[in-house]
């Protein structure tokens, strides 16, 4: 009997192998009175394992919205949440679910994404006035998978730089900097 050289995997078999999990957001945190929205893209791995926003320990937003809330990251979580509620900050993702690899934003396989129902949203939630995007995925997300669908005349928007510690190309303080517009924006003050 003749032995066979092992085999290579078939084009089926390679392509199981590289498959991508798919994988869904969070419910968003938002009181009916939130004045502001921030926008992350999906939640990466460590997000997702904790069942937390921005749970990655480098992640800079918890310590940005300790200074600008006092809901940084050496607080319980529950209390963090209660803070940003009370402060008019409603926080969410564009993507309902998607099918991605990692944690990054470029693993996201755009032919897979489902966007949450901002309609409802916006609907349940009347007072939101300015919407922030949590890096340059969140914002082109939502401008092509959501934007379309809702009336959004009532809204501002503006993209922030990304709280990733894959953003390193950004300081904290620089990050820092540009998020202080959201501590503006909340609890009366929308001008």
């Amino acid at each position: 009997m003749a032995l066979r050289a092992p085999t290579r995997p078939g084009v089926a078999a390679r392509a199981v192998m590289r498959r991508k999990p798919h994988i869904h957001s969070f419910p968003p945190i938002a009181a009916p009175d939130a004045k502001v929205l921030i926008l992350g893209s999906m939640p990466g791995k460590a997000s997702l394992l904790a069942n937390r926003y921005y749970a990655h320990p480098r992640n800079a937003f918890w310590p940005i919205m300790g200074v600008l809330h006092g809901a940084g990251p050496d607080a319980p979580y529950a209390q963090r949440v209660r803070v940003l509620k009370r402060a008019g900050i409603a926080v969410w993702d564009v993507l309902a679910s998607c099918t991605r690899a990692g944690s990054l934003d470029s693993e996201i396989d755009e032919d897979s994404i489902v966007p949450n129902d901002f309609a409802s949203f916006f609907r349940a939630h009347p007072r939101i006035q300015r919407v922030y995007f949590n890096g340059a995925k969140a914002e082109a997300a939502f401008r092509r998978h959501v934007l379309p669908g809702i009336d959004a005349t009532a809204l501002r928007f503006a993209r922030l730089p990304s709280t990733s510690p894959a953003n390193a190309s950004w300081s904290h303080a620089r990050k820092l900097r540009a998020w202080r517009i959201v501590g503006a924006g909340s609890r009366g003050a929308c001008g």
